[in-house]
């Protein structure tokens, strides 16, 4: 079955740096468009950033030109690299994948916290 797992939260203080990580197994990962989103108790999920099975990136507004997306196909890992981070960056961080040619995220992580300090 397919399996999403990601590593990389943690704590750290507002203007450093976190990679968050997600392996995934199961599924052809080339053909998926891979997306992070972020929660926070209480809020409604939020879009963060994908990267599209062709390459094609997209990024929610609050983390444009701080927060970078990239892919390995050869090790089937989608990663999120942050940067300057904020508190209001506090968040469970989710993995998702959908395939090429669907609109809908069939495919979650479990999610892994990033705390950021002020």
């Amino acid at each position: 079955q397919v399996q999403l797992v990601e590593s990389g939260g943690g704590l750290v203080q507002a203007g450093g740096s976190l990679r968050l990580s997600c392996a995934a197994s199961g599924l052809t990962f080339r053909r998926y468009t891979m997306g992070w989103f972020r929660q926070v108790p209480g809020k409604e999920r939020e879009f963060v950033t994908r990267i599209e099975w062709s390459g094609g990136t997209s990024y929610a507004d609050s983390v444009k030109g701080r927060f970078t997306i990239s892919r390995d196909n050869a090790k089937n890992t989608v990663y999120l690299q942050m940067s300057s981070l904020k508190p209001e960056d506090t968040a469970v961080y989710y993995c998702a994948a959908r395939r090429w040619d669907s609109m809908k995220y069939d495919y979650w992580g479990q999610g892994t916290q990033v705390t950021v300090s002020s």
